[in-house]
């Protein structure tokens, strides 16, 4: 694969101080707020260099995701309900659910696997993932995929 065309999904605790800043930048730059890169920058406290660098390079998940198909897996409880709070969860974003594959539970625990596709109605994804793992049962959840 080129390296021009790799992209990862990282949560936004592992990234460098330096690039949530230049999201921010971005984000104060295209609502106003500021009214100039210089302005920003000095606002955050970051170069004017950095913030070209990297700008379009990072941005939230969900400015990005529509028109694409994101998997999800799971590690859950089996308990009776969770898996309809989970895709009430979904449905509550918009979310169109493609796939669902749940093994069999071993030892109480269950992996689920859902292709969920992102429409242009469908609310911050990122959003729809945390409170998906702040579900009671829910383990962990992780994208594992991403399709234009």
């Amino acid at each position: 694969m080129d390296k021009q065309s790799e992209y990862y999904v990282v949560k936004k605790h592992a990234l460098p101080e330096v690039l949530l800043k230049v999201v921010e930048a971005k984000k104060l730059i295209e609502s106003g707020k500021v009214s100039s890169v210089q302005e920003a920058s000095e606002l955050l406290d970051i170069s004017r260099s950095s913030f070209y660098k990297y700008k379009d390079d990072i941005f939230p998940f969900h400015d990005s995701a529509e028109g694409t198909t994101i998997t999800l897996i799971f590690q859950m409880d089996d308990e009776p309900g969770l898996l309809s709070e989970v895709l009430k969860s979904v449905a509550g974003y918009g979310g169109n659910i493609l796939t669902i594959h749940q093994s069999i539970p071993i030892s109480g625990v269950a992996t689920l696997t859902l292709s969920i596709q992102i429409l242009e109605s469908t609310g911050d994804v990122s959003a729809m993932v945390e409170e998906i793992e702040n579900l009671r049962g829910v383990h962990y959840v992780k994208i594992v995929g991403r399709e234009s």
